[in-house]
């Protein structure tokens, strides 16, 4: 239940608070005082969209803050999760539009994305006014409040029908796609075969590429390799089978044999020495390699031709499938996955074809199910709303709820298990609901769009509206002007209406009529000062005198119209009455239900 509503710089309102009753509290005031503003503040703390526009001249930001009590626990626990924390138990909620455009949202003293207040918004407050009428006039409107009313028996089975329709959408897709490109998807397994096969042919190896390249360069510089090694050898040492005087390994022994005959004279020249033995080993062993290099290497022109050949067989394949050897296995592999894929396409249709009939048998049976509850919900609905349109100065209406086959553009063709008829499915389902009126007795039945007047129509929305509320109650309701075109005792009725469903909920409407107001717990008016320079709307609670004259006021459009006052007690009393007809103890008991 909302405990207050606090709204700064926002259009014609400076500062302004309202107070909402726990059961029913009227807005009223001239046009253009500001009652829009109230309704758009709300709607901003519901995470409504933003507007710099709004924000009253001269102010840096719009503010609207909210307190909220009796808060369920599912919104509790949302608002924990969110970060945020009741104060007391009281939700605060708060939003911001700074004048250059930018919004803020607050959630429990948290700050919090926009989206989470429109999250929490379904349970929380239930806003109907004209916009919300004119949707309802579309009949795929009209089917999703029928399903709303229906709750349960139509939600889980339309939740398994709408995951089922998916999946078949899918599928049929994929059938479509199979066999439309069937040549297509042919040749291109023709190619993928026959790359498979060269490479397969070819067998590369990883690394295979670099190998040969090294041996060929060896085999072509055979001569040339031998040469040298056999040249860096000799310079090492120029005859194996002793040690000569002249070639490398030579020197450093003469070397080290020089220093060894001082060595006992000095320590460090015998260390020299012990390097020179260390040289002279590694000379030596490099000496030994030389040597079997020189014997490896043979010039073998058959070997280097079939290292070429293999070259140029993986040159080949890097041509056409991969920059390198390894990004032709790559390939490869790859094309072998696409090709199975391709090459399981019969089983594939198969496999998908009894998928989709098996599906389509689904959707059939599902489909009856959804209609059934969604006829059973039409009945309990379309006489639930007759009896509120009694109680709404229209004591012969009848409202009927018509549900024929829809015509799904774009649908699907289902076999249904009944006869197997072909029908057209869409994502609902398969019916069409509209909302028929017959006003009077004798009356035709027609769409409520064309059966009903003006007036006729306000009422027989909010008639609507109630049932709907009653189906699915959340704590506050707000009825923005759905009394327009309704006057004399039907304005009477409506207000009776507001006031009896202000006992299980707390109802805050915006009205032009005193036939509304006048049964209201709370009349706050919304009224407009002018200095000359500034114009400036604030909200004022009416009590006594005060409420007679705005009541008067809207009854006559004059001030201090004695017969317009007197006009205006007598609507006061006859509220007083009605609600003394329903017991204190019993309404408090409602109300706490209701919360």
């Amino acid at each position: 239940m909302i405990e207050e509503i606090r709204i700064r710089g926002l259009g014609v309102i400076d500062d302004a608070v309202l107070e909402p009753h726990a059961g029913f509290t009227a807005v009223t005031g001239e046009t253009g005082a500001g009652k829009t503003m109230v309704l758009t503040g709300l709607g901003l703390l519901l995470g409504g969209r933003s507007d710099a526009a709004i924000v009253r001249a001269g102010h840096p930001r719009a503010e609207v803050e909210g307190r909220v009590t009796d808060v369920a626990a599912g919104v509790v626990e949302r608002v924990l999760d969110a970060g945020g924390e009741l104060d007391d138990g009281v939700l605060l909620l708060a939003r911001t539009i700074a004048a250059e455009g930018r919004s803020r949202a607050h959630l429990g003293g948290r700050s919090v994305p926009v989206s989470v207040l429109v999250e929490l918004a379904d349970d929380l407050v239930a806003v109907h006014g004209q916009s919300d009428q004119q949707r309802l006039l579309s009949p795929s409107r009209q089917r999703e409040a029928l399903d709303r009313y229906a709750g349960d028996a139509v939600a889980r089975p339309l939740a398994v029908y709408r995951t089922a329709y998916d999946r078949l959408r899918a599928v049929e897709r994929e059938l479509e796609a199979i066999t439309a490109h069937g040549r297509e998807r042919a040749q291109e397994a023709d190619l993928l075969r026959h790359g498979l096969e060269e490479i397969e042919a070819v067998s590369p190896r990883p690394g295979e590429s670099e190998e040969l390249g090294a041996e060929a360069a060896r085999l072509s510089y055979a001569e040339q390799l031998r040469e040298a090694a056999a040249l860096a050898h000799s310079a090492l040492r120029a005859d194996d089978s002793a040690v000569s005087e002249v070639d490398a390994l030579g020197l450093v022994a003469q070397a080290r044999r020089t220093l060894d005959h001082e060595r006992e004279h000095d320590a460090e020249l015998g260390q020299l020495a012990d390097r020179l033995a260390d040289v002279g080993s590694q000379l030596a062993d490099v000496s030994g390699d030389l040597a079997s290099y020189v014997a490896s290497v043979e010039s073998d022109p058959v070997r280097l031709a079939a290292v070429e050949d293999r070259r140029a067989a993986l040159s080949s394949l890097t041509r056409k499938y991969g920059a390198t050897v390894d990004d032709v296995l790559a390939w490869s592999r790859a094309s072998a996955r696409r090709l199975l894929e391709l090459d399981g396409d019969d089983e594939r249709l198969d496999s998908l074809t009894s998928e989709r009939d098996s599906l389509r048998t689904d959707l059939g049976s599902l489909a009856g199910t959804i209609s059934a509850a969604r006829r059973e919900a039409g009945e309990r609905f379309a006489s639930a709303v007759t009896t509120e349109l009694v109680d709404l100065a229209m004591p012969h209406a009848q409202l009927a709820v018509e549900m024929r086959q829809a015509v799904v553009v774009g649908g699907l063709e289902v076999d249904t298990p009944e006869g197997m008829r072909r029908l057209a499915y869409g994502v609902s389902g398969v019916d069409e609901v509209e909302l028929l009126l017959a006003p009077h007795t004798g009356a035709p039945s027609r769409p409520i769009a064309k059966g009903a007047s003006g007036g006729e129509l306000s009422r027989v929305m909010l008639a609507v509206e109630v049932v709907f509320a009653g189906a699915d109650p959340v704590p506050t309701l707000v009825f923005d002007e759905v009394d327009a075109g309704v006057g004399g005792r039907a304005a009477v009725e409506v207000g009776r209406r507001l006031a009896r469903l202000a006992r299980t909920s707390q109802v805050l409407v915006v009205t032009h009529l005193p036939q509304v107001a006048a049964f209201a717990d709370r009349h706050v008016m919304v009224e407009k000062s002018d200095d000359g320079r500034v114009t400036t709307s604030g909200l004022r609670v009416l009590e006594a005198d005060d409420r007679v004259r705005e009541l008067a006021r809207m009854l006559a459009g004059l001030e201090g119209s004695e017969s317009a006052a007197a006009h205006a007690q007598e609507l006061l009393d006859l509220a007083a009455a009605d609600r003394a007809a329903d017991s204190p103890p019993l309404a408090k008991l409602r109300r706490k239900a209701a919360r």
